[in-house]
């Protein structure tokens, strides 16, 4: 190692990175208070998303859930809707439902205690480091994703991050610093996202490499190093854009499980045949078999990436005259044009977009009707 390798390096690049975070951090909203609530939507926003897509969506929140008290009382769709296209949704689901246990536990004031904060839902170690030490001037260590890799290359770690997540974080701590704890957790997010990024890191521009046992090793862009992934999946889902007049079918996805409480249009996983399993969605929702000469059309196919696998999403078109059958979930028939309040995944979104394009169902409905008379896409029921 050259000699002036810092004989202190944690001591080192917490300074360094202090005075570059007061030349060079970014001007975040968050930034500018100490406010628990408003960092704890931040932080929890901030969960695998960049910060160019979080700010839209932060100023709305707020804007519409000033307070803890406002997004605890608020209704859970309400807040879903304006969390659409944001993704991760439980994200949402557990921050409101952290909102109502703070009100009724804390009597509406965000606590100070870690063990506290770690009891409400959606909250985990570094994101409750992360509030009390910015909001509170307490001092806890954070281990985000840009955390992880500053550390991994940093301190040189060649092994799996996920199989040195005690080591991370006994790193993490080394650095804190006994004043601005808070400043510094705000430096090294900055770091990782602007400077020491996960591809084509800015060696030359760094402030600390000079104590990097990564870029003295010349490790910098192997690391971290990256553990054998599984193949993603792909699955295929169909979507009925169904209509009873001039009103469209939706329904309440349950709150538990992937997409909770969103709304989407009615389907599932295509097991079979996508207009097979169409079918037999229809023969499910139903009391009787569709008499309408209008059949099902395949009007649309929408690909989506989730975390863990990919979907095609099949979407057809069809005209029905029967009720729903009970025991189907929460159903609800709206014009196109009150699609808009409700909120949808990002995959079904683009669904919205095309049935509102016109504004009206029969529109919508006699330009598939045309366009089947073409391309002789009609399914048989």
């Amino acid at each position: 190692m050259p000699s002036a390798y810092p004989k202190n390096p944690a001591r080192f690049m917490t300074r360094r990175l202090l005075i570059w975070y007061r030349a060079f951090g970014r001007d975040l909203p968050w930034r500018q208070t100490h406010d628990p609530y408003q960092i704890w939507v931040s932080e929890v926003m901030l969960q695998q998303t960049q910060v160019k897509t979080v700010l839209p969506f932060y100023h709305k929140f707020l804007l519409a859930f000033p307070t803890l008290h406002d997004l605890a009382e608020a209704p859970i769709g309400s807040v879903l809707k304006l969390w659409e296209g944001l993704g991760y949704y439980a994200r949402a689901r557990n921050l409101h439902q952290a909102a109502k246990e703070v009100a009724a536990r804390f009597c509406g004031t965000f606590p100070s205690k870690m063990d506290d904060v770690l009891s409400l839902p959606g909250i985990g170690r570094s994101t409750a480091g992360a509030i009390l030490t910015i909001a509170f001037g307490q001092r806890h260590p954070i281990l985000d994703g840009n955390v992880r890799r500053v550390l991994c290359r940093y301190f040189c770690i060649q092994e799996d991050p996920r199989k040195a997540t005690d080591e991370l974080w006994h790193c993490s701590a080394s650095l804190l610093p006994e004043r601005n704890a808070g400043d510094f957790l705000q430096a090294i997010m900055d770091f990782g996202a602007t400077v020491c990024t996960q591809t084509d890191p800015q060696c030359l521009l760094c402030p600390v490499r000079k104590g990097c046992k990564g870029y003295q090793n010349g490790l910098q862009e192997a690391l971290p190093l990256k553990g054998i992934r599984n193949r993603i999946p792909h699955r295929d889902y169909v979507a009925g854009i169904i209509f009873k007049g001039e009103r469209v079918l939706i329904r309440r996805r349950p709150m538990k499980g992937l997409l909770g409480g969103l709304w989407e249009f009615p389907g599932g996983e295509a097991r079979s045949d996508p207009p097979d399993a169409f079918k037999k969605v229809l023969s499910v929702l139903f009391c009787e078999k569709n008499s309408d000469p209008l059949q099902p059309i395949s009007c649309m196919t929408i690909r989506h990436a989730f975390t863990h696998f990919r979907m095609t999403l099949h979407v057809f078109l069809c005209r029905v005259r029967t009720p729903v059958k009970n025991g189907s979930g929460e159903m609800r028939w709206v014009l196109p044009e009150e699609l808009e309040e409700y909120p949808f995944p990002s995959a079904y979104q683009k669904i919205v977009c095309a049935v509102t394009e016109k504004g009206n169902s029969i529109e919508f409905l006699n330009r598939f009707l045309k366009r089947s008379e073409y391309v002789g896409r009609r399914i048989g029921l």
